[in-house]
């Protein structure tokens, strides 16, 4: 059997830019994808702290040290420039793989710069 496990998560990060007329997905600084583990063009999810909504899309990396975080296409409507996001990857792996999972969280403050990185700790404010 497959699981489908949460793997790493960038936590509390703020949308800096909506852009409508791009195709689609969420630009993410390249840093921030380093720093969870997150490919280029990986399914994330999007879980929108501000007003509840959730969409699933796929990374697009943007300039180093940026701290962008930018919503493109439809997702622009639902996500909007200032709102708060939790950007979350899962990975599919076996059984045993599932039990030895040691997620990634990214901590970000309010210009989306990491504050903080924990593995194998998903739960808990930032200390």
């Amino acid at each position: 059997m497959q699981r489908h496990m949460f793997f790493a998560k960038i936590h509390r990060a703020t949308i800096t830019q909506a852009d409508l007329d791009y195709v689609g997905s969420i630009t993410i600084d390249a840093d921030l994808l380093d720093a969870a583990g997150i490919l280029p063009h990986e399914k994330v999810d999007i879980y929108n702290i501000t007003n509840g909504n959730r969409i699933a899309t796929y990374t697009i990396p943007g300039p180093r040290g940026s701290g962008i975080i930018g919503t493109n296409g439809a997702a622009a409507h639902l996500v909007s420039t200032g709102d708060m996001v939790i950007i979350c990857a899962y990975g599919w792996c076996s059984e045993d793989e599932a039990r030895a999972v040691n997620p990634t969280v990214v901590f970000v403050d309010d210009a989306n710069r990491i504050t903080e990185i924990r593995r194998g700790v998903t739960e808990g404010p930032a200390t």
